[in-house]
């Protein structure tokens, strides 16, 4: 019997509260639309049940100032707080009554008596200081959150303050209270980079990133913690300052050995943005310090990446040593993986690659490792143009893997060969999926060679180049520099005037600048200019010929030539503010 009474008194409950929450929503509909008198009605009925529920009854009140009911809502007010003289926050709504009949005294009167009332209940702080807001009475908003937390030292509302001073455009006070918010409540650590994130750039210029800077720097001195240095690390991370990163991570290091990870990880994102020196040191401090033989690996691995992407001597020899050294096995089982790529694109040894990865095959773990192996065995096969069999090592990668990255990259794998052998439909419908993936390294991909499909994809069955294009593409991918570029100046000489033209022409910079030959990348940006200097391209150009100038040419008049053609011609250029940053390092701005 009891039980039955419980259910029945649940379920009258449930059906009032459901009851209410769709008249509130009711409403809130009219009163959005301006129909205040139909709001009205609902809201009565809304404050009658719930008599102190603040939204309901400052809806209702707002009802009556929007339709000029000032003396209702008055007499309302003052019967509240007549009968429940503890709920000091009414005191708020009623100041903001009077605002609106533009008695400004009486309502600093009574905003005065809701702040002063906090002293003595301070629970009742975060609801005044939130009508406050609410009322777009900030400042007030802010000394009721700090009135509430100097009379319960239990009570912390940096956050909300800080979200304020963020509202006011007050962004050294909004870092300040983040950053005190933090030092008592360091799980919130992810939550303030997030809010911080809106506020500052990856340029190490911006006046938020330099405010941010300098309100770490003082709690740091001040407080030392682990979490500033973590912080720091992030921002230096966000402005691409990987050399600076390293020092706070080094120094979390030293007072946890468990941050190490921190470290290799930010040499991947090093490595990822070309700042091979960085990298490194990061991976070198990971192998010399990690207790743990698959952290010296992936380490061992990375600086093997670099030593390849930075064209360093005797690459044969370092993967030789490591194999001397650790053995050929299951340890080493990524590295000969990566062997098998340099022997294959860097070497000219396919065959040697092929032996590698069916001897890596056998030391494959789990799924995922054998579907590594199974990409690059194919990747090798697209090298020596047997595309039909890599096309059968990427599905089956591919349906094995749908929904993860792997299978991802496959899907592009199978795009990018089928666009090689001239299958540009197929392509296409395989790059339009790609297009939204998870990956964005994978997206960006597949958009690039989905548009240079689509822009010049043959039409009524005339030529336009791609075909030929495609195929200087693979000589490319297979390092067949000199072939490629045969072919990409039958493509510029046959198609002149065609869309294919300018990428034909960006793919020989490309390749002139891989086999150093500068100037003449140089020139060959310079006729796409020539072409359309509006073009999808020119900003790509301006910012290559920039880096050419400043990186490899060591001319850096002509670099801040290229790179103020960025700042001021391409404003929504993806390359504006790192073209900003390095024009003014250049032209000897304090940094």
């Amino acid at each position: 019997m009891k039980i039955r009474i419980f259910l029945l008194i649940t379920l009258v409950s449930n059906i009032f509260i459901h009851a209410q929450s769709n008249n509130f929503a009711l409403a809130e509909n009219y009163f959005r639309n301006n129909e205040f008198e139909k709001a009205t009605q609902i809201y009565k009925e809304l404050v009658n049940k719930s008599p102190y529920n603040t939204t309901y009854l400052k809806r209702l009140i707002s009802c009556y100032q929007e339709t000029d009911q000032f003396k209702i809502a008055t007499d309302l007010l003052n019967t509240k707080i007549k009968q429940r003289p503890s709920l000091t926050f009414l005191n708020v709504i009623i100041g903001y009554n009077y605002e609106r009949q533009q008695q400004t005294d009486l309502a600093e009167k009574f905003y005065k008596k809701a702040i002063k009332s906090i002293s003595k209940k301070s629970g009742y702080g975060g609801t005044i200081a939130n009508l406050f807001k609410g009322y777009n009475k900030l400042d007030l908003a802010i000394e009721a959150y700090k009135k509430a937390s100097e009379s319960n030292k239990n009570l912390h509302y940096e956050f909300q303050i800080a979200q304020i001073h963020g509202e006011k455009g007050d962004f050294a006070l909004m870092f300040d209270e983040y950053i005190n918010f933090l030092d008592h409540n360091e799980n919130y650590l992810n939550t303030i980079k997030s809010f911080t994130a809106k506020y500052i750039t990856d340029d190490s210029e911006n006046e938020n990133n330099i405010l941010f800077k300098k309100t770490l720097l003082r709690k740091s001195a001040s407080n030392p913690k682990n979490i500033w240095n973590d912080l720091l690390s992030w921002l230096f991370i966000t402005q691409k300052e990987y050399g600076k990163a390293l020092i706070q991570n080094k120094a979390l290091y030293q007072r946890d050995n468990d941050k190490l990870i921190k470290i290799y990880d930010l040499g991947e994102i090093a490595f990822e943005n070309k700042d091979y020196e960085t990298a490194k040191k990061c991976f070198d401090f990971t192998i010399e310090k990690s207790n743990y033989a698959e952290d010296k690996f992936s380490a061992i691995l990375m600086n093997l990446k670099i030593a390849i992407a930075t064209n360093a001597e005797n690459i044969e020899t370092e993967f030789q040593n490591v194999f001397k050294e650790f053995g050929v096995n299951r340890n080493t089982f990524s590295i000969q993986v990566a062997y098998a790529d340099y022997l294959t694109f860097e070497k000219n040894e396919p065959e040697e690659a092929k032996k590698v990865l069916e001897k890596a095959l056998s030391f494959s773990e789990n799924r995922y490792q054998k579907a590594n192996v199974k990409l690059k065995l194919a990747d090798v096969l697209v090298y020596q143009n047997t595309f039909n069999k890599a096309l059968i090592y990427f599905s089956q990668v591919q349906s094995q893997f749908k929904n993860h990255e792997l299978g991802q990259k496959a899907r592009y794998k199978v795009a990018q060969t089928s666009y090689f052998k001239g299958d540009f439909k197929w392509a296409k419908a395989q790059l339009k999926v790609l297009k939204g993936s998870t990956s964005q390294l994978i997206a960006n991909d597949a958009a690039d060679l989905f548009l240079i499909i689509s822009d010049n994809q043959p039409k009524d069955s005339l030529p336009s180049g791609l075909a030929s294009y495609a195929k200087a593409d693979l000589l490319a991918y297979q390092n067949k520099n000199d072939e490629a570029m045969n072919l990409l100046d039958g493509v510029i000489s046959e198609f002149k005037g065609q869309p294919i033209e300018d990428e034909a022409l960006f793919k020989k910079a490309e390749l002139f600048t891989k086999k150093k030959k500068f100037d003449e990348a140089i020139l060959a940006y310079a006729k796409i200019l020539e072409i359309d200097q509006k073009g999808i391209l020119a900003d790509d150009v301006y910012y290559n010929v920039a880096e050419l100038y400043n990186n490899e040419l060591n001319n850096p008049e002509k670099a801040k030539e290229y790179y103020q053609k960025i700042i001021f011609d391409y404003p929504s250029s993806i390359y504006l503010v790192d073209a900003r940053k390095k024009f003014r390092k250049l032209r000897g701005d304090t940094i």
